[in-house]
């Protein structure tokens, strides 16, 4: 097998981009679909169910874009913000009783759930889709069902290895290796100068997910085969929990109970020294009214995940779908709505105040400024190029959100990394919970 390192990922990803920024996009946005509006439904009234920030831009800037979607359009809109793991059980609650949110900013591949109690957003997708330069493909996967659309990506919420450039240095390593094997060095490496690193293993919808998912596939392991059969006793799994057993070792105590706002407090407080996390360590620290925590920020460096033995990109970063439920008495309008919050003029100005914690679905959205303006903040803008799909080699479904949701991965790598069962028990247990979703 040919060598395939993340630099090989990312010089491609960066020629592929310059190509498409010189042709494809500028193309797709002058032929674009002509305008698109949806006439909202007389005394139409929205309601929407989104994740709270970790961001402070994040939240206020979506809300400035809300009340100019009602200036323009004259429909009141509701918005409630529930931790990150509160949104998979309301929405579930809300598609099961027939009441709820119109909109739900979700998760993965959330709605793959409920697919049929879902409209359908073809014309919406399609718009955006010319206009915009294009989805990105694990988007589209993401968002349609047997070829039709059944949510609109708003985005993703990607992670990279955040680290303190000086307590790198200081454990012997100029930057963050590339490779599984010489991080793990370095962050054996980095314990013992005491400088840990923290990795989330409690049931966090992002961080957790996306970093053993991330050393699972790195290493030839999977839930499932291209045909979707439960394939998650093999040697390439077995692989992924020694590694993630000797990562354990040099890991801060108390990670398996670490959610996803946990590693951004570690970090912050100076605790570890290394984590997987989207930009908000980042942006809080450049924020800080704290001398000392804006200090930080200076030491902070970022990095794309490093290979594993699969040789290519194999990361999991979290995915935001917002679908629209049949129920709700308003389609127009919230359709709407996604249009208007999608469009450039708010898209661009939620990246900008978000700092890009926020990844586009939209390939034209790659040539933000913002991700050159600050050389820091550029890796994020690789993540939907670099990232696969939770239900990955497999096809999504009822059966790989049900298993996603039901952390199995998560809660694999908890057992055997910690020593809470061997590593073919933690494997067992986790093909026994699998195979109630994948049924074969």
């Amino acid at each position: 097998m040919s060598k395939y390192t993340r630099r090989d990922a990312l010089k491609a990803i960066g020629a592929a981009a310059a190509s498409t920024a010189a042709a494809g996009i500028l193309a797709g946005e002058a032929q674009a679909a002509k305008a698109l509006r949806f006439e909202p439904e007389k005394d139409a009234q929205l309601r929407v169910l989104r994740w709270k920030r970790f961001v402070a831009g994040d939240e206020e800037q979506w809300m400035k874009n809300t009340e100019a979607f009602t200036r323009a359009t004259g429909v009141p809109v509701r918005v409630d913000s529930e931790n990150f793991e509160d949104i998979r059980p309301k929405a579930a609650v809300a598609a099961n009783v027939g009441s709820g949110p119109d909109i739900v900013l979700g998760w993965y591949d959330d709605p793959h759930q409920y697919a049929d109690k879902l409209i359908e957003m073809d014309d919406l997708a399609v718009y955006l889709g010319e206009k915009y330069g294009g989805w990105y493909d694990v988007a589209k996967r993401y968002c349609q069902r047997d070829g039709r659309w059944i949510a609109i990506g708003l985005g993703f919420l990607g992670g990279c290895i955040v680290y303190r450039q000086s307590m790198v240095r200081a454990a012997g390593f100029d930057k963050v290796p590339n490779d599984v094997d010489g991080f793990l060095r370095l962050c054996q490496a980095l314990k013992k100068k005491g400088t840990p690193c923290g990795f989330a293993l409690g049931n966090a919808v992002g961080d957790a997910n996306a970093w053993t998912y991330w050393a699972l596939w790195g290493h030839g392991g999977a839930v499932v085969d291209r045909e979707n059969r439960v394939a998650i006793d093999s040697k390439g799994t077995r692989a992924a929990l020694e590694f993630a057993k000797a990562l354990y070792q040099t890991m801060i105590e108390g990670t398996l109970s670490w959610l996803d706002p946990n590693n951004n407090k570690a970090f912050l407080a100076g605790d570890i020294s290394l984590t997987l996390n989207g930009i908000s360590i980042y942006y809080a620290a450049k924020t800080s009214n704290d001398p000392a925590v804006r200090k930080i920020a200076e030491d902070i460096g970022h990095v794309n995940m490093p290979i594993g033995p699969a040789g290519h990109p194999t990361e999991l970063n979290p995915f935001t779908p917002a679908f629209v439920f049949k129920y709700t008495k308003y389609p127009n309008a919230a359709k709407e709505y996604l249009r208007f919050m999608l469009e450039k003029e708010q898209y661009e100005a939620w990246q900008n105040a978000s700092l890009g914690y926020v990844q586009q679905p939209l390939k034209a959205y790659a040539r933000n400024p913002m991700w050159t303006r600050d050389p820091k903040v550029t890796p994020y803008r690789n993540i939907p190029e670099l990232t696969l799909e939770d239900g990955y080699p497999g096809k999504l479904g009822q059966p790989s959100a049900a298993t996603m949701a039901d952390y199995v991965v998560v809660n694999m790598f908890a057992e055997a990394a910690s020593g809470a069962s061997s590593i073919d028990a933690a494997i067992k247990r986790a093909e026994s919970r699998a195979r109630r979703y994948y049924r074969s």
